[in-house]
C-alpha cells in the first residue's frame, strides 16, 4: 500500500472515528457494564448492535501506574481498553535489561496476541501513566470476536498501525540520539494524556529507552537548560511544546502519520 493510499485511508477513518465520538455523545448509549463513561477510540467507533452485544461484559477497572497487565509467557486473562492513562509494550532480556517497543493508550487495546488466537503474551505491557478503562475477559473477547466485523475490523487496524510503530520504534532506538528520542518519547506521552506534566523517573525513563539513568539525566538536563521541559521530583513538565518537537528527531513526525489512523491527535 503506498503513502498516498494509507493517508487517505487514515483521514477516513479519523473521521469515522469522530462521527463515532459525537453520536456516542449524543445517544448517551456508549457506557461500560456499570453504567460509566467509555472514551476508548475502538469502542467508541462500534455500531450499535456490536457495541450492545459487549457491552454486559465491559468490567471498569482503575490502571494503577506500573501495574503489569501482561507478561511474556504467561496466559492473558483480559483485554484491556484504556479509556484514560498510557500502557508501555516492553521488550524483556534474559538479563533483565528492557526497551519500549509500543505505546497503547485510549486509541488502542492490550491483549491483541488473542487476535491471532494466542493464548499467551509475547511482551510485558505496563502501566506507564496511571489512568482507567474496561476490561474483557479472554473467553468472552474471543466468542464476540466472532460475531463483530466492525471490531475486528478496527482491531485489525490498530495492530497494524501498532507494528509499525514498533517498527518505527526499533529504527529510532538504532540510530538517533538520546536527546532526540527522550524528546519523541515525551511527546508521545503527552499526546496520550492531554497534560503537560508527566508523572515520570528518570530510572522509568532509562528503562523505556533501553540506556542508562546517567544518559537520561543528562539528556533531560539539557532540555531542561534549554527552557523546553522542567525536571520535576518524579515527573516531568513540559514547558515549549513546538520546541521539543523541533528537537524531537523524525520519528515523531512518522508515528503522528500512524496515530492518525487511530483517531490519536
Amino acid at each position: 500500500m503506498d503513502l498516498g493510499t494509507l493517508a487517505k485511508e487514515n483521514t477516513i477513518a479519523k473521521r469515522r472515528n469522530k462521527l463515532a465520538r459525537l453520536s456516542a455523545l449524543h445517544s448517551g448509549d456508549r457506557s461500560d457494564a456499570e453504567g460509566k463513561a467509555v472514551s476508548n477510540v475502538i469502542l467508541l467507533s462500534l455500531p450499535d448492535e456490536e457495541y450492545n452485544l459487549i457491552r454486559p461484559h465491559l468490567e471498569p477497572t482503575d490502571l494503577p501506574q506500573y501495574e503489569i497487565l501482561e507478561e511474556p509467557g504467561e496466559k492473558i486473562d483480559f483485554t484491556y481498553f484504556l479509556n484514560d492513562g498510557m500502557v508501555s509494550v516492553v521488550a524483556l532480556s534474559q538479563d533483565g535489561r528492557s526497551v519500549e517497543v509500543g505505546i497503547v493508550g485510549k486509541e488502542g487495546m492490550v491483549g491483541t496476541s488473542l487476535m491471532a488466537g494466542l493464548q499467551r503474551g509475547t511482551f510485558r505491557s505496563i502501566v506507564q501513566m496511571a489512568g482507567s478503562g474496561v476490561r474483557l475477559s479472554a473467553r468472552v473477547f474471543q466468542d464476540v470476536l466472532e460475531c463483530a466485523p466492525t471490531l475486528r475490523a478496527e482491531l485489525n487496524r490498530f495492530a497494524l498501525m501498532h507494528g509499525m510503530q514498533t517498527a518505527q520504534l526499533a529504527a529510532c532506538n538504532r540510530l538517533h540520539e538520546i536527546e532526540q528520542r527522550l524528546s519523541r518519547w515525551l511527546l508521545m506521552c503527552q499526546d496520550r494524556m492531554d497534560s503537560p506534566l508527566l508523572p515520570l523517573t528518570h530510572e522509568f525513563l532509562a528503562q523505556m529507552l533501553g540506556t542508562g539513568r546517567p544518559s537520561v539525566s543528562l539528556a533531560a538536563g539539557a532540555l531542561g537548560s534549554a527552557g523546553l521541559i522542567e525536571n520535576m521530583r518524579g515527573t516531568v513538565k513540559i514547558l515549549n511544546r513546538k520546541s521539543l518537537e523541533q528537537t524531537a528527531c523524525e520519528c515523531y513526525q512518522v508515528i503522528q502519520h500512524f496515530n492518525g489512523g487511530l483517531g490519536l491527535k
